[in-house]
């Protein structure tokens, strides 16, 4: 089991949750393979493709201003079966329904393959912020959240979150081979629904962090301190730190075991 795989359950209560509270919830299914995800598309994928800044007075909508509310993250298994390979799931409204709106948004990359490690958890992190690669989509800020804009001329030619989700699964299988299925989750219903999944972002980003602190230490740098000041029996992350140890340890067993069988 892949240290994020409990989170792939905590994402299917959290939808099952807002189906219950009777938010609209619409699944779509891509194809597989990258000329298929950009077949059809109204815009454009690739290095360059979008060409600038889009102004305020050239956007259809906008998603995640400060203002609305933004949560963005992403984590991986091993195991693709985990995976709904091509499934977007958007809990609110679609963009082409947003026209002048400033709508709350969520994120969530959820990818799979066999050869996937914590090593390029790093390289996945860099690619979700897909700079000028998708015509008419613009991000105007990264790190924990994205604010994003959506040209009105891509909007006129149908460009709504089934675009989006399908440029950005083309963009990963591209930039990480390893990657063999994806899936994605956007929400835009209410700032309110992204408390509970902006929770769950922010245990996931907690793991990345400290397996990278401690991928560093064990080369010589000593990279993370924990923040909290008081009885690690009162942190309300040891549930978290305590499955870092444990993978943590899991992991050097296995990094010595063939050492000592070749001995």
């Amino acid at each position: 089991m892949a240290i994020y795989d409990a989170y792939l359950t905590k994402i299917a209560a959290y939808v099952a949750d807002l189906r219950r509270k009777g938010r609209p919830i619409r699944e779509m299914d891509c194809p597989p393979g990258v000329d298929r995800l950009l077949d059809g598309l109204p815009v454009r994928v690739g290095p360059g493709a979008n060409p600038g800044i889009i102004l305020r007075g050239d956007t259809f909508a906008e998603m995640g201003n400060p203002d609305a509310g933004s949560c963005a993250f992403l984590f991986w298994t091993d195991n693709p079966a985990l995976v709904r390979e091509g499934r977007i799931t958007l809990i609110g409204p679609d963009i082409p329904e947003s026209p002048g709106a400033s709508l709350p948004f969520g994120q969530v990359l959820i990818m799979a393959g066999p050869q996937l490690t914590e090593k390029d958890h790093q390289t996945l992190e860099h690619t979700q912020f897909v700079a000028d690669r998708i015509e008419g989509y613009m991000i105007r800020s990264t790190s924990q959240l994205i604010w994003s804009r959506v040209s009105r001329d891509v909007a006129q030619r149908g460009f709504g979150f089934e675009t989006l989700g399908r440029a950005l699964m083309a963009v990963f299988k591209q930039e990480v081979p390893k990657v063999e299925a994806m899936e994605i989750l956007f929400v835009t219903s209410s700032r309110e629904d992204l408390g509970p999944l902006d929770d769950i972002g922010a245990q996931v980003r907690k793991i990345y962090k400290s397996l990278l602190a401690a991928d560093w230490k064990a080369r010589g740098f000593d990279a993370y301190v924990c923040s909290y000041g008081g009885d690690c029996r009162t942190c309300p992350d040891e549930p978290v730190c305590d499955e870092i140890k444990e993978v943590i340890k899991i992991r050097k067993q296995k990094d010595v075991a063939p050492e000592a069988s070749a001995g």
